[in-house]
């Protein structure tokens, strides 16, 4: 569960004021020592030994629920930069190669100081959690190895430069069993060149976090109040709370609980069944699928066994279930324009394979009303961006041929809002006089939709294009697929673009997509 909503539901709008919470606020905050005694069990069971230290459901955190992990007997937990940033008012940025600014307070433990004792936490580096996660399963294992080292070897140079005479600890912590499969031979060759490299690198040291406090103990202090209540993704709870359908699965859990408050009869012991379907109701997997953000092809299973678990305290303590149980959370609907809803790493062969794409961006072309109502070739757009490519899909109807059925020519422009750069107009003729199309642009990258080859231009003085090189890979199959690398584009982290497509037959102009509008990007 993600312990700071079962605390208080309120947590929520510490990093948003303003959400919409659930109609009725869930506190169950007792609920918590029965999760974590039962997690510090199972480790024991499994291990032969007590854990020392906790990560939190999603790296969730909040002051409510410190006591009870210092009462259960943790010694550390795990938390993500950003709610390290929101405790201490910092943002970090991060400079051209990736590398955090001001590192000494990213790299090293803190002690949680709190009336039940102390606690110490550590918070991870994103960027580098996430190249693991979502970017290195695309490259060769060993130059996908040497990149994350480098990135190491520069944190230990800032480190030697800062003359600081304790070491610094880089915390890299990402859901272990997800991005393996991602990875060839389930990331064997990745992590064996990695560990290789740790061993010849005598300035990396490979701690436990706990080996690394027992030889450093945290100096630095936050008070437990002062501590961020938030997780991993944005530094808030908005993934498991404050959209219409998360809040309906939210009271739906409250009078499930508050129905099973009032049977005092029905204790862990001699009504187990309630329990544990309680506890499984309280999982944060559920609020996760619900509403906006996440989708899979199974949410309406999730929907349902949700709804299932639910059902089974009713039944346990012999109540009726409320109706409204026998009915979706949600729609479950084909969905229809989105934005990205995690980092994407697309083979580009041209075949839009389904699950490459299954967390990109989304523009239906073809439904769309207006001039390319019905006729257009093109059916949708789909995008999305690792930390080292944009990735585009161009999706057309069945049967559609470059230079027959649509123009051979597709030009991409990119326009950079609110930044001063040298840039120029569309380089084509007969461009109509509107907006977006009669924005200047920075760069350009042609594309022949009969050869496959590209051309890359750069915006120049007096509204002039001048070519550039290019790694941007490109196959059209079954549909277009792209990728051009950041690199490309020599734009910083979390920069914003924006990207619109030009249709063109021998350089004049044919048409544009989408339509009145154009394609939002945000650099890693």
């Amino acid at each position: 569960p993600i312990l700071p909503l079962l605390a208080d539901t309120n947590s929520g709008r510490v990093a948003v004021p303003k959400m919409t919470l659930p109609k009725q606020r869930f506190q169950w905050a007792e609920d918590i020592p029965r999760h974590l005694k039962k997690a510090w069990d199972l480790y024991k069971d499994r291990f032969g030994q007590i854990p020392r230290g906790l990560w939190p459901s999603e790296q969730s955190v909040s002051p409510q629920i410190l006591p009870d992990i210092i009462h259960q007997g943790f010694k550390w937990i795990c938390s993500d930069e950003a709610v390290l940033g929101w405790t201490l008012k910092h943002f970090f940025h991060r400079d051209g190669a990736g590398n955090v600014e001001q590192p000494e307070l990213l790299y090293q433990p803190y002690r949680l100081q709190t009336p039940a004792g102390d606690l110490s936490i550590v918070f991870r580096d994103h960027r580098l959690s996430d190249l693991i996660g979502f970017t290195y399963s695309a490259m060769p294992a060993k130059q996908a190895a040497a990149d994350l080292v480098g990135h190491l070897q520069a944190i230990a140079k800032m480190q030697r430069d800062s003359q600081t005479q304790q070491p610094w600890l880089v915390t890299i912590a990402l859901d272990g069993e997800n991005c393996w499969e991602f990875y060839p031979q389930d990331g064997k060759p990745f992590l064996e060149a990695l560990y290789q490299s740790l061993s010849d690198e005598p300035r990396l040291k490979l701690v436990t976090v706990s080996e690394f406090l027992e030889e450093f103990p945290a100096t630095a202090t936050i008070p437990g109040g002062q501590l961020h209540s938030g997780s991993w993704v944005d530094g808030s709870f908005t993934t498991w709370i404050g959209d219409p359908a998360k809040n309906r699965a939210w009271d739906y859990l409250t009078q499930a609980r508050v129905m099973l408050a009032s049977h005092s009869e029905a204790t862990e012991e001699n009504n187990p069944e309630a329990w544990e379907a309680l506890y499984a109701a309280e999982g944060s997997d559920w609020f996760w699928w619900f509403g906006a953000g996440h989708s899979s092809n199974q949410d309406a299973i999730f929907d349902r066994l949700f709804r299932e678990h639910l059902f089974g305290i009713y039944n346990a303590l012999n109540e009726p279930a409320p109706p409204y149980l026998k009915q979706p959370v949600e729609i479950h609907q084909a969905q229809g324009n989105h934005s990205p809803q995690g980092f994407i790493h697309p083979v580009i062969d041209g075949r839009g394979d389904e699950q490459d794409w299954d967390k990109a961006g989304r523009l239906e072309i073809g439904g769309a009303r207006g001039t390319m109502h019905n006729s257009s070739v093109i059916q949708r757009l789909w995008y999305g961006v690792d930390h080292l490519n944009f990735y585009l899909r161009v999706d057309f109807k069945s049967g559609a041929a470059p230079g027959q059925d649509l123009p051979a020519e597709l030009n991409l422009l990119w326009f950079y809002p609110e930044k001063t750069m040298v840039n120029s107009p569309v380089p084509l003729a007969n461009v109509p006089n509107a907006a977006p199309l009669n924005y200047l642009f920075h760069h350009l990258l042609e594309i022949n939709l009969l050869t496959q080859s590209i051309q890359f231009q750069e915006a120049g003085d007096n509204y002039q294009w001048h070519p550039r090189t290019s790694r941007a890979q490109v196959a059209l199959n079954s549909c277009l697929e792209l990728a051009v690398p950041w690199a490309d584009l020599q734009v910083p982290p979390d920069y914003p673009l924006r990207l619109i497509l030009v249709l063109a037959d021998e350089g004049r102009f044919s048409n544009y997509l989408p339509e009145n509008a154009l394609i939002p990007i945000e650099v890693p």
